[in-house]
């Protein structure tokens, strides 16, 4: 079994061959706006998910589900040319890690910093603009929002990026009251 490392460095092997040859097709913003898509996909069927992850469904069944899917949602040749591949060398369960490697890719070369922005109910555009305003001057850079909804954290915001975050919510901080009152009581 492939350590979390081990199948992050696969993913982003994949992502940088892809990235390659977006790049010298002059395809990366089609290859993104593909993945964008199928990013979403993944993180809400758990069907798709099972069908790339599962040892039982065979290469050829992948291939012609992963095929119709594609066609549907109209990705690129080269999209649908590199799904291919990942299914016929057995690594359609990495497509969600070899998409979020290609994107954070894409986001170096042209200088965005990616931050996610957990919120309790929908920012308003004043709201996001704010938030890029208050990012960009802390962090120096295009910053490229990805918002979440969470109802469960009452109020405030949760920012991500990379691996620094700040939980401002509401939820945090009656979490850490209630700390507070234990260890008073």
């Amino acid at each position: 079994m492939a350590t979390t490392s081990g199948a992050s460095e696969l993913a982003g092997r994949y992502a940088a061959a892809l990235f390659g040859l977006a790049d010298e097709r002059k395809q990366l913003d089609d290859v993104a706006a593909d993945f964008k898509q199928l990013s979403g996909m993944f993180a809400e069927n758990a069907d798709l998910r099972r069908l790339a992850r599962s040892p039982v469904i065979g290469r050829d069944e992948k291939a012609k589900a992963m095929t119709a899917l594609l066609t549907k949602i109209g990705v690129t040749s080269l999209t649908m040319q590199f799904t291919g591949v990942l299914n016929r060398n057995r690594r359609l369960a990495a497509f969600p890690e070899v998409i979020s490697a290609y994107l954070a890719k894409l986001s170096r070369r042209r200088g965005e910093i990616a931050a996610e922005v957990t919120s309790a109910q929908e920012l308003s555009g004043s709201q996001q603009s704010a938030v890029e305003a208050a990012l960009m001057s802390a962090l120096g850079g295009k910053i490229v929002l990805e918002q979440r909804v969470d109802p469960g954290l009452i109020g405030g915001l949760v920012v991500k990026v990379g691996s620094r975050m700040v939980d401002s919510s509401l939820r945090m901080q009656l979490q850490r009251l209630r700390l507070a009152m234990k260890g008073a009581g």
